[in-house]
């Protein structure tokens, strides 16, 4: 009896310990943020309108990124898009339109979850940061923008023990953007050209 008392304080003592250790949600984006300078990861992307409860096509695709700035957003099925940060500039190419939309960079932070996660300190500069709970077996970040002009009302970052795991992005109309991160690997070796882009010929610009 005495041995079996013994062993359930053991056990009850370690389950503490091992929750005590477990970082928190601020704590792994942090760490993702100053140790993972760049990455790659396969993603798929749905769209929930939480008013009526619907959910759009998801499409998937490739993510990479190295820090500050330069990232690539590839959406590869259904409908192919590439979104492209070059460090000054962001790039917008939507083949079936044959069209192309480039801002700078440094306005456009906000606008793409790809961006957010791509640059060095944006995070802490545009968005007020609180950890937001344990679920689905992630800890999670809840990110508010601290100006209306971001393009959305919050985002949740979700963190495994290893790496970013989702995203959440929602709006003021009652969207969320549901992103989940697969295959993740923080040593990467890019292509010379990945994080660079050239207008196609023919295609439209727009500023």
């Amino acid at each position: 009896m005495i041995l079996k008392r013994r062993q359930f304080w053991s056990m009850a003592l370690l389950l503490g310990l091992l929750q005590g250790a477990r970082a928190d949600g601020l704590e792994r984006l942090h760490a993702f943020v100053q140790d993972t300078q760049s990455g790659e990861a396969r993603f798929t992307q749905s769209t929930v309108n939480a008013k009526s409860g619907t959910s759009g096509a998801a499409s998937s695709g490739l993510f990479q990124f190295s820090r500050p700035g330069r990232f690539r957003w590839e959406y590869r099925e259904p409908y192919p898009q590439l979104i492209v940060g070059d460090g000054h500039t962001l790039w917008i190419w939507d083949p079936d339109l044959k069209q192309v939309t480039r801002k700078k960079l440094a306005d456009s932070l906000g606008s793409t979850p790809a961006a957010i996660l791509a640059g060095d300190n944006a995070l802490e500069k545009g968005f007020r940061l609180e950890n937001d709970g344990q679920s689905d077996g992630l800890e999670w970040v809840l990110a508010i923008p601290k100006t209306r002009d971001s393009g959305f009302e919050r985002v949740r970052l979700g963190f495994d023990a290893a790496s970013l795991s989702r995203m959440e992005l929602h709006d003021s109309f009652g969207h969320t953007i549901l992103i989940r991160f697969t295959g993740f690997n923080r040593a990467p070796r890019f292509a010379p050209d990945a994080f660079h882009f050239t207008p196609p010929a023919g295609a439209d610009v727009i500023q």
